[in-house]
This record gives structure tokens, C-alpha cells and sequence, in this order.
């Protein structure tokens, strides 16, 4: 069975994107990164610290209601250590949006006094969104606009199409003109987002891409996952991969003739389960 598989992605809008990201930071105050809370390090683009520079920023962990709380306890230290503050919010159910505004004002404190001293009586603060494709800005931003009764409106400036949203009195927020992208150098980063179904399954061999994931389950042990697939700890342990995903199929009587396990079938279930959240809440990177 083959070990590895390369998974290309190649948009040739990078560097226009690039370029209006820094065209636009010169509008905004703070950058919102969104990343997705069970992968925080493939879920962004390495390019970010760059563009953003000394820019104040805040981390939005996505997806944290799919993720171990505890793993996301460690990963907001993790940011803190780093001088950034990284807000855990799951755009689905609603949680921790509220506290965004709030959040982003603490962060800009610093920056509204400033504004005040110049003589500003109410000065405003803008916040730019950032994330790669499939971390849930479309969501987060649907769901704050709705939640603020937002006013969208697209402002001449310096980039054609900048989206702003008015979100609060004195508080703006504008929409990433452009999508940046994951860099696919490293492998892991293409598997990792392909487990939590970024990159379209159709182009890869998802009976490998399902053994990887068991590769990183077995060393996690989730207990939801052996529960759900009446597995022993210990086995789990003990055997390969390709073993364990033939021992799943079987528990789910995925069997073709000549009691052989249809693995193809083993695998799509397996990736659609992790993929609902069903084997439990798991975060597959540790800061």
C-alpha cells in the first residue's frame, strides 16, 4: 500500500491576495485570524506573521465544540506565551462570539486612548478577518453580522470590493479582500486538512488518507472512538493501522464476499464520523 500522497493546490492568486492584504492593513487597527481549533497549526498560512507584522492581533479558534477542550486550553497558553490573545468560539452554535467586540476593544485600549488624546471623542476601531479557505470565516462573519444587525457596505478605498460591516457604534470590521492559502510544502499540513475535509476527497486515496488518521488516533486514543468501534485499548496499541481500520470495517459488518472487509467503504465512514465529530472531540495538533 502506498505511504504517502502528494496533495497539490496551486491558486495563482496568492500574491494578488497578498497585495491587498497589506494594501487593506493600513485601514485596520487589529487582524482577527480564524484557524480551525482540532488543527491550529495547518489551519493557517504561514505567511500570516509576515503580512500582519506588529499589527495587534487575536486568534479565533473555530470549530471548538469538534475539538478536546482541554487541547484548546493548552493552545490559548500556548498564544498568551506569545503575547496574543486566542479566543476559542464555535460559529455553528453561537459560542463565544459575544465576547469578540469586547475582546477586540481590551486589545485596542492602547490604541482608542491614543485616538482620544488626539482629541477624538469617539474614535472608532476597524478589525480585519483573515483565514484560510474552510476554517468558517464566511460562517463567523454571517453569523456576527446577524448578530449585530450589521450595515454592510462596500467603501471606495484602497482596494476595490473591501467589505465593511459595522458591527457596534465605533466598532468595524472588514472582510479579507482575497483568500489566502495553506502552503502544501509539507504533507502534513495537506493530510491534516483533508482529515477535517478541506481539500476535496475525490483527489486522493481515501483508504490511505483514512490510515493516517488512524496513525494519529492510535497514538491519542480518544475514548469515544474505541467505544463507538467496541475497540480494546490495548489492541489499538498493538496493531497497524490498515489492521485496525480492517478490525473497524468488520465491527460495522462491512463485509464483501468471502468475509473480506470492504476497506474502501471502512474509510469513507471512518473520515465522515471523525469529520461530525461522532468518535468524540478531537484536536489532532498539541502546541
Amino acid at each position: 500500500m502506498q505511504t504517502n500522497q502528494n496533495i497539490q493546490w496551486f491558486p495563482g492568486h496568492m500574491t494578488k491576495t497578498k497585495r491587498m492584504i497589506e494594501a487593506s492593513l493600513k485601514l485596520v487597527d487589529a487582524v482577527a485570524e480564524i484557524k480551525d481549533a482540532r488543527i491550529p497549526v495547518s489551519s493557517t498560512n504561514p505567511d500570516i506573521d509576515t503580512l500582519v507584522g506588529s499589527k495587534p492581533r487575536i486568534i479565533l479558534l473555530n470549530k471548538c465544540d469538534m475539538a478536546d477542550a482541554n487541547v484548546t486550553a493548552r493552545w490559548i497558553e500556548y498564544y498568551k506565551g506569545l503575547g496574543i490573545y486566542a479566543l476559542p468560539i464555535d460559529c455553528k452554535s453561537g459560542r463565544g462570539l459575544e465576547k469578540f467586540i469586547p475582546e477586540c476593544r481590551k486589545l485596542l485600549l492602547p490604541v482608542i486612548e491614543k485616538k482620544q488624546a488626539r482629541g477624538i471623542k469617539n474614535p472608532s476601531i476597524r478589525v480585519m478577518i483573515v483565514g484560510i479557505p474552510n476554517v468558517g470565516k464566511s460562517s463567523f462573519i454571517n453569523r456576527i453580522v446577524k448578530q449585530n444587525r450589521a450595515k454592510v457596505e462596500d467603501r471606495p478605498g484602497v482596494t476595490r470590493g473591501n467589505q465593511w460591516f459595522t458591527l457596534d457604534r465605533g466598532f468595524e470590521m472588514l472582510d479579507t479582500p482575497g483568500v489566502l492559502w495553506p502552503k502544501f510544502e509539507d504533507q502534513v499540513v495537506g493530510e491534516r486538512l483533508a482529515f477535517i475535509g478541506s481539500v476535496k476527497d475525490q483527489i486522493l486515496d481515501t483508504e490511505l488518507l483514512a490510515v493516517r488518521l488512524l496513525d494519529l488516533l492510535k497514538e491519542i486514543k480518544p475514548q469515544a472512538f474505541i467505544e463507538r468501534f467496541k475497540l480494546d485499548a490495548d489492541t489499538v496499541g498493538e496493531i497497524d493501522s490498515y489492521e485496525l481500520l480492517q478490525l473497524i470495517g468488520k465491527r460495522r459488518g462491512m463485509l464483501i464476499s468471502g468475509g473480506e472487509v470492504n476497506t474502501e467503504r471502512a474509510s469513507a465512514m471512518l473520515l465522515d464520523e471523525f469529520r461530525a465529530a461522532k468518535l468524540g472531540r478531537i484536536t489532532l495538533e498539541r502546541p
